[in-house]
């Protein structure tokens, strides 16, 4: 694992500034502390940090092509790169090293971008052609590795963290008010937008060429269909997934330092563990735990290292745990509101003191349905939705939402106003408020007057109805699915397990989002994987002969810390006083009135307003590290 970076001046043709390219790469120590690279052609610069996992003495980047002709810096693991590695040999290519960054150098110069298409793995990079001045950028299907571009009309700039991108120092940011909106409605800023106006995140499954004077369009070089295949029997299908899951976490765990996984009490990761076992050798696993029993998965973990005899390894999660808050802050480099990855710094941090590669069981959940309430919630509301008549659902059940209480003091069959609301809604605004509960016309109710006024012509769950316009024959779970894979999971999961395991230098893999693992699950109707009330059926039923009965049928637990008592109790005082911090840019985004509000009913315990204040904190402190 790696960090890049680089510039272009595409519109002036000024000369890259070398110094500027090392502050760059400096920024991403975390992400490469063994070896370092800058590489200048006229105005591209090129520079790199090295995480070295395989082929340690050779994987040196920059790495030029012998010809000279291109330069390239990658970011991530090429599975199969051995595979097209012989073919590149059997077309003549001769190899100086034994790196997948030389394979995809040596698959580019023959095939130019549709090399792209060949690449398993997880990847972000770039390749500079010195001959026709182009610069061509690339991230692997499922967002896995980060890539974020900056571009002014004159100068473009790319970097695996933001952070990067404020080294250069010659680089304008401005604040974007639809990604705050964003934010305080999902706790995390979705693709394509980031904080700051000038600077994206390359999408998934997408290529970007820059050329002198011009910046192409980008170019999407795979789509994931969610489409049932009338051929594939059950049977068949768990024995596929079985042989599917087996390859893939055997071409993971290819590396030449130690391995190893996370383990919690799921199924996800107990199935990557018990393939890695049954590829042979002995297993590392890694668990964390909290003192409250709600959020506690170490006896679960111990069932799967006890029934697969690995070297097991466990630590506990407690309150003072908050002193990485600013850390968080520092690696996130935009607000991001999800606290699990607090477990996660814990669980990297405990992995790195054993290992170097961490395969994770991320991923299954978006595969198979997993989220069981939501996908559950959203089948309900759309068959409820197909039954009723439009104007029933917008004449009466809608205005009758907008009256109906909201309040977890209602007895549990009275809190119906999210689905009255959902019910009376299209299919893209119904599950964006499952994601983005308590809202108020679609915006968080901590945003300030003056935000509200720069976004009013703006709502957060547009990009909701894009992504279900991309399926519209898809059913109502499958929809979701597809939801969640462009967004939750790339911005919000795979970000976190990015930026904590990057911050103690640890690679962490993900074998169930191969995509040809990815592929096969989508070809699988959605009764197969939501059955009843229950997720991940297929899943489970392919793996009875290998994980316990306990773990299977197991309830799903989040990997989560208990933030409404952390800020009730322990850490109440410390939170509050860096909760109400108005010296920062936060006191022009929040109201500050309805923050407090929401502070005191929490200690009241009248409400668990833990999320939106939590993500308020998390705002703070990034505006206090990354604004001026």
């Amino acid at each position: 694992m790696c960090g890049i970076s680089g510039v272009f001046h595409y519109g002036s043709g000024a000369p890259a500034d070398a110094h500027a390219l090392q502050r760059m790469a400096t920024a991403l120590l975390h992400r490469g502390p063994d070896d370092e690279g800058v590489h200048i052609d006229g105005s591209c610069g090129l520079a790199f940090r090295r995480l070295s996992i395989i082929d340690l003495e050779g994987g040196h980047q920059p790495l030029n092509s012998a010809c000279g002709r291109w330069t390239i810096v990658f970011n991530g693991e090429i599975y199969n790169f051995r595979e097209l590695r012989r073919r590149c040999e059997e077309s003549g290519h001769v190899f100086r090293t034994l790196s997948d960054t030389e394979v995809i150098l040596a698959c580019y110069a023959q095939e130019g971008a549709e090399c792209i298409t060949r690449l398993r793995g997880m990847f972000a990079l770039a390749i500079y052609d010195a001959r026709e001045k182009t610069l061509f950028l690339a991230r692997d299907r499922l967002g896995i590795k980060p890539l974020y571009v900056y571009d002014d009309g004159n100068t473009f700039a790319f970097a695996s963290e933001i952070k990067a991108l404020h080294a250069h120092g010659g680089l304008r940011f401005e604040l974007d008010p639809i990604a705050v909106a964003d934010y305080f409605a999902l706790r995390y800023i979705p693709a394509p937008r980031s904080i700051w106006k000038n600077v994206r995140k390359l999408r998934p499954a997408h290529t970007l060429l820059v050329r002198p004077a011009l910046v192409s369009q980008q170019h999407r070089y795979w789509q994931l269909r969610l489409q049932p295949d009338p051929s594939l029997k059950h049977d068949e299908a768990m024995e596929a997934l079985r042989a599917k899951l087996d390859e893939t976490v055997a071409l993971h765990m290819l590396a030449d330092v130690p391995l190893g996984a996370f383990l919690s009490g799921g199924i996800d990761s107990a199935a990557v563990v018990s393939a890695m076992a049954r590829a042979g050798g002995k297993v590392t696993t890694c668990t964390v735990g909290s003192d409250v029993e709600q959020f506690d998965e170490r006896s679960g973990a111990a069932l799967i290292a006890a029934r697969y005899g690995t070297e097991h390894h466990t630590e506990v999660v407690l309150p003072d745990a908050l002193w990485c808050l600013d850390r968080l802050a520092w690696h996130f480099d935009e607000p991001f509101a999800d606290s699990s990855a607090i477990p996660t710094l814990h669980v990297c941090a405990m992995a790195r003191r054993h290992l170097t590669v961490a395969l994770s069981g991320d991923g299954g959940d978006e595969n198979f349905a997993g989220y069981e309430r939501r996908y559950l919630f959203e089948r309900r509301e759309d068959e409820v939705r197909r039954m009723l008549p439009a104007w029933v659902r917008r004449g009466v059940l809608g205005p009758l939402a907008e009256v109906w209480p909201r309040g977890a003091w209602l007895p549990r069959p009275l809190r119906a106003k999210t689905t009255l609301c959902n019910i009376a809604a299209d299919p893209a605004t119904a599950f964006f408020n499952t994601m983005a509960p308590g809202l108020e016309q679609g915006h968080s109710p901590l945003l300030s007057a003056s935000l509200m006024d720069a976004v009013r012509d703006y709502q957060p769950s547009n990009l909701f109805r894009e992504l279900m316009n991309e399926c519209p024959d898809a059913d109502a779970v499958s929809r979701a699915q597809y939801v969640d894979f462009h967004t939750f999971l790339v911005d919000d999961v795979l970000t976190k397990v990015d930026r904590m395991s990057m911050a103690v230098s640890l690679e962490v893999r993900v074998p169930l989002l191969d995509h040809e693992f990815v592929e096969l699950a989508a070809r699988m109707p959605s009764d197969w994987k939501l059955n009843g009330r229950q997720g991940k059926d297929i899943f489970r039923e392919a793996l009875r002969e290998r994980l316990p009965a306990e773990t299977l049928r197991g309830r799903k637990r989040g990997f989560e810390v208990p933030l409404s008592r952390w800020f009730r109790s322990e850490a109440r005082a410390e939170l509050a006083e860096r909760l109400f911090d108005s010296s920062t840019l936060a006191a022009q985004v929040i109201d500050l009135g309805v923050l407090k509000r929401m502070h005191r009913a929490h200690l009241r315990g009248s409400a668990d307003h833990s999320t939106a204040l939590f993500s308020a904190l998390m705002f703070q402190l990034w505006a206090k590290r990354f604004h001026a």
